[in-house]
C-alpha cells in the first residue's frame, strides 16, 4: 500500500491505540483490530513527510558510516567499562546486565534496573555506546524521556540530538548484519 508514494504496512493487533513506526526505515501502522488505516493516515501527512524525509537523509548518510569490528571479547569487557564508569559518576545501581539481539532499540533499562544491551551495538563508535550506556544508565534516575531527563542527559552530553541522530544512521548499516 502507498500513501504520497510512501510504502507502508498495516499490522493489526491487540493495542488500545493506533501508532505510527519507523523503526526500520519504512512506514509501519500498528492499529487495534477492526481499525482502518485511512483516517490515520489522514490525520498525519505532514508528520509522514516529514519522517520519510528526514529517513531518506540518514540513509544517504548511513552509506558513507563505517562500521566498528570489535569481538564479542572486547564489546563486552567496553560494556562493563562504561557501566562500571557511568555508575560511579551519577551513582545507582543496576542488577544485571544482559545482552541478546533487539530487533528496534540499541539497549533499554527495566524498572527492576536491569540493563539490556542490544549485542548489535559492538559495530557502533565507542563514543556512541559511551552515550548509549549513560543514556540507559540515566533512566535510573529518571524513568522517562521527560525534560528532566534530557537535562541529565545534555550536562554530560550537550550534543544529544546529533548522537540521536547518528544511532538512527548505524541503524541502518547495522540492520544488514542482523
Amino acid at each position: 500500500m502507498e500513501l504520497l508514494n510512501v510504502p507502508y504496512s498495516v499490522s493489526h493487533r491487540n493495542v488500545k491505540y493506533p501508532r505510527l513506526e519507523f523503526r526500520t526505515g519504512k512506514l509501519l501502522l500498528v492499529l487495534p483490530f477492526g481499525r482502518k488505516p485511512d483516517p490515520i493516515l489522514d490525520n498525519h501527512k505532514k508528520w509522514i513527510v516529514k519522517k520519510v524525509s528526514f529517513v531518506d537523509r540518514c540513509l544517504n548518510h548511513a552509506s558513507g558510516k563505517r562500521l566498528v569490528e570489535r569481538t564479542e571479547e572486547e564489546f563486552r569487557s567496553l560494556i562493563q567499562s562504561l557501566i562500571k564508569k557511568t555508575l560511579i559518576e551519577m551513582g545507582g545501581r543496576l542488577n544485571h546486565v544482559y545482552f541478546r539481539i533487539m530487533k528496534t532499540k540499541w539497549a533499554s533499562c527495566s524498572a527492576k534496573r536491569n540493563l539490556t544491551i542490544n549485542t548489535a551495538m559492538r559495530y557502533l563508535p565507542a563514543y556512541l555506546i559511551r552515550y548509549v550506556i549513560f543514556h540507559e544508565i540515566a533512566h535510573l534516575k529518571e524513568k522517562r524521556h521527560n525534560g528532566q531527563f534530557w537535562g541529565m542527559v545534555s550536562k554530560k552530553f550537550m550534543n544529544y540530538q546529533v548522537l540521536e541522530k547518528d544511532l538512527f544512521i548505524y541503524w541502518f548499516q547495522v540492520a544488514g548484519r542482523l
